[in-house]
């Protein structure tokens, strides 16, 4: 007999393969099936078989073959039969655990215990996400959504997110745009890809401006990209924009002005509008990454350098600092001349921005809980590094944060010669934190202070003083 699929989703709540195959007539056939069924456990102890008669129907079989085949199962104990319940598989039944003998495995490197508090940046709070307010936003938004949302996505992202984000960004950052000049992404690293491209194939070129200290994951999407991109020094202000004349080249920057990462200051105002001017001069281009802009705590938000003049600036943002990075939006909004090539790189369908998040997102703004939301978290981090300041005032009063209060990372400028000393101190600490050298650019020429970046919105809420305590402790004496 041949392999059979028994359809038993009705009756047993799930499809049932029996190997209808080898030796023997068809009554022994089926007993050898079933029981191989019970005893590898795709059949699980109390599943309630299918009447005899209409298991019979299913394989093709005679009714007193399958009535003959339980009758021997139940004697066997593979299965019970009551009246009133039908047959089942026993509960003695389930499959013996299989015991394997153990391979010899090659000898491998311990690997290091995980840090007991986790200090890195770029890490929201992960249990303060809205759970309650995501879940009736998608709620909503599913149930007013109409039915064209679900088909092929649009790659410029849905209207109903696009109107929203116009309206919050102006509103709470101060960017000048319309839902046409919008192009939804999956964070900062989709947008540079689509505004350079893999290998050189995007709209944008290099050599591009970069401030000397920033992410080298960034730095590596541009050089892939086949895009040179030039460090420009930093100092109490932010980036020197006058080193922007000194490359004939350069035809763009990228920026993080309102709080420039990881170093903590923004963009002096002279340098913003330096910038622009620069950029109008020479008809060139400003990236601007708003990172972490809603988060500024001894001062209002200072709004982004977008609104001086929207067609010399690229403008990018995310939830990823505010909400999770595991919601995968992002924005970019465009000069009305690169919305036309952007689009072209994205292809004809969204392959990226769930359709259902930018839904729920579109909503959650609207409703007015992502700016509750960013209110509460506002006031969470403050404390947080609150918290940070006291604790260095007490126990390493020498060293204290550089940089304007904002954001979700802090830096301690160390004394000189002391980073890799003190981050192996911090290890020894149970502590997983990073060192400011890993974030200046290879080319960079200023001088190279030591610090550290500590980011305090991580740890859990009862252990992030025990992570200071241990921070301090890992700190060089004064």
């Amino acid at each position: 007999m041949a392999e059979s699929w028994v359809n038993l989703a009705e009756r047993i709540g799930s499809d049932l393969h029996l190997e209808l195959s080898g030796a023997g007539g068809r009554r022994a056939v089926l007993i050898r099936a079933l029981r191989d069924a019970v005893r590898e456990g795709r059949l699980a102890p109390g599943t309630r078989l299918p009447p005899y008669r209409s298991l019979a129907a299913d394989l093709g079989i005679a009714r007193n073959t399958v009535a003959d085949a339980y009758a021997e199962l139940v004697a066997e104990g593979w299965l019970t039969a009551r009246q009133g319940s039908g047959t089942r598989v026993a509960d003695r039944a389930a499959p013996p655990a299989r015991t394997r003998v153990p391979k010899r495995a090659p000898t491998r490197p311990a690997t290091p215990a995980p840090p007991a508090y986790d200090l890195r940046q770029g890490q929201p709070d992960a249990a303060s996400f809205p759970r309650t307010a995501w879940l009736a936003a998608a709620r909503r938004a599913l149930n007013s959504a109409p039915n064209e949302a679900f088909g092929p996505g649009d790659p410029q992202g849905r209207v109903e997110l696009r109107r929203a984000l116009a309206g919050y960004l102006g509103r709470a950052r101060g960017v000048r745009t319309d839902p046409e000049r919008i192009v939804v992404c999956s964070g900062f690293a989709h947008a540079l890809r689509l505004l350079f491209g893999a290998g050189g194939g995007g709209m944008l070129r290099g050599p591009l401006a970069v401030e000397s200290y920033g992410l080298g994951f960034h730095r590596s999407i541009l050089a892939t990209a086949g895009v040179r991109t030039v460090p420009l020094g930093l100092d109490e202000k932010g980036a020197r924009i006058e080193e922007l004349t000194e490359s004939q080249r350069v035809r763009g920057v990228l920026l993080t002005p309102a709080h420039q990462f990881p170093t903590g200051g923004p963009l002096h105002p002279t340098r913003r509008t330096a910038v622009i001017d620069w950029a109008r001069a020479r008809d060139g281009l400003v990236l601007e990454d708003d990172y972490d802009g809603e988060f500024r705590y001894d001062r209002e938000p200072v709004g982004a350098v977008q609104g001086l003049d929207p067609e010399r600036v690229v403008y990018m943002g995310s939830v990823s600092k505010s909400l999770s990075p595991g919601v995968r939006l992002g924005w970019l909004v465009l000069p009305e001349h690169l919305i036309d090539g952007v689009l072209a790189a994205k292809g004809e369908r969204e392959a990226w921005a769930s359709v259902i998040d930018q839904l729920t997102l579109a909503d959650l703004i609207e409703s007015g809980h992502y700016d509750r939301h960013i209110r509460r978290m506002r006031q969470r981090y403050r404390n947080r590094r609150d918290q940070l300041v006291i604790a260095l005032a007490t126990h390493a009063p020498h060293i204290s944060p550089t940089g304007v209060a904002a954001g979700l990372h802090a830096v301690l400028r160390l004394p000189p010669g002391t980073e890799q000393s003190t981050a192996k101190a911090a290890a020894w600490q149970g502590l997983a934190l990073e060192g400011l050298a890993g974030f200046r650019h290879p080319e960079a020429t200023m001088p190279a202070p030591d610090g550290l970046v500590v980011g305090y919105s991580t740890p859990p809420e009862h252990a992030y003083g025990a992570a200071l305590e241990a921070l301090c402790r890992a700190l060089p004496p004064g």
